[in-house]
């Protein structure tokens, strides 16, 4: 006799198929995107190789891509404009001199084999260079400094930043802000690997950037709406935060002999396995903040944390600073608490650029 399966042991087969199919779904999404951006990378090449091989490069270029563009459309439909064209041919020149070159371009032989052959002999070039989507690629493009290029598309690939959220950092001028903090060699770093997080400080920014609460920059609000706003909007104040975060929960009760005091908001970072804890002032920071800061943590490291998780960390975020006081308030050796401002609109990226040039500069005359 036939066995019967029951309903709650279908329900938990169909889960598990359901998730394979999903999963094999999102994977051939992903294959075909990079093998997508990969062909236009070759087109690109293909353009660029035949322009180097006419007189007059400019109007021939231009000459060509307009037909090439008629003819492809007519064969494939949307998709090659001559403005994408062009976007392929400034993809290729601007990322050829980062990719090494497969072997499909070892001779002319080679050449000669089907497209989808070359395509599948360079699967790990592809997987190494190009994990974005074209969407992304045009964004990137328009970013001159091939540093600052670098870091957002590593970024962007880490954290699986949507073409939205590739902007948003970009507008936040993510790259300026953590810049401006680090010397030269640690900028390198971060251009080719992204953001690294070993220390506390790595996870700390100043200042941060919270438009997406839509509160006016000089309006009057309370920090409990403050705080709201930020839980209303917890998955864009995660991404802000940065790499690592999990939401622990908000007022969260410290008891001491009976009296009560409350953390605005509490986090745990992944990468550092520690507690993060944020207070939350709408002022001017004060000695005091630091201070009942200081206790908070304290507590934290003696009451809460576990054994094997390291020490915990403290932010301060207010509206304005006094970085003397700061300095002054906390210990000397201090890799604990931190104080840093936030601003409810995107910063002036050029006066950011500004800074980072002038910091560069200095740093290059020592």
């Amino acid at each position: 006799m036939e066995k019967m399966i029951s309903r709650s042991d279908a329900d938990i087969l169909a889960d598990r198929i359901g998730d394979l199919v999903e999963k094999s779904r999102k994977a051939i999404v992903t294959q075909v995107n990079t093998v997508m951006v990969y062909t236009y990378y070759e087109i690109g090449r293909t353009i660029v190789e035949n322009e180097q091989q006419g007189d007059a490069r400019a109007s021939y270029g231009k000459g060509v891509l307009k037909e090439l563009s008629e003819r492809l459309s007519n064969r494939f439909g949307k998709g090659f404009s001559v403005d994408n064209l062009e976007n392929m041919r400034r993809f290729y020149l601007t990322y050829s001199s980062e990719i090494s070159e497969t072997p499909s371009r070892k001779s002319e032989d080679e050449k000669s084999e089907t497209a989808s052959r070359n395509l599948i002999g360079s699967a790990d070039v592809v997987r190494t260079n190009f994990s974005l989507s074209w969407s992304h690629y045009i964004f990137l493009m328009k970013i001159d400094n091939p540093v600052e290029r670098s870091f957002y598309e590593k970024e962007a690939v880490q954290e699986r930043w949507s073409l939205r959220e590739l902007k948003r950092q970009f507008d936040a001028a993510l790259y300026e802000r953590l810049s401006i903090s680090k010397d030269k060699q640690a900028i390198t770093e971060m251009s080719r690997q992204g953001v690294i997080v070993e220390k506390p400080e790595d996870i700390v920014k100043d200042p941060y950037i919270l438009e997406f609460l839509g509160l006016p920059e000089e309006s009057s609000y309370s920090e409990s709406t403050l705080e709201q706003k930020i839980i209303d909007k917890l998955q864009s104040f995660l991404m802000e935060l940065g790499k690592g975060y999990t939401f622990v929960g908000r007022q969260v009760r410290l008891t001491l002999d009976e009296k009560h005091f409350f953390v605005d908001l509490v986090f745990f970072n992944r990468l550092l396995q520690c507690f993060v804890l944020i207070d939350l002032k709408i002022g001017e920071i004060t000695h005091q903040d630091l201070g009942q800061m200081q206790m908070y943590v304290n507590y934290y490291d003696r009451k809460v944390k576990l054994p094997e998780e390291n020490p915990t960390v403290g932010i301060v975020l207010c509206k304005k600073k006094d970085d003397t006081l700061v300095e002054l308030t906390l210990p000397e050796n201090n890799t604990q608490i931190f104080a840093s401002k936030y601003q409810t609109v995107l910063p002036n990226k050029e006066e950011l650029a500004k800074l980072l040039d002038e910091k560069t500069n200095k740093d290059g005359t020592k």
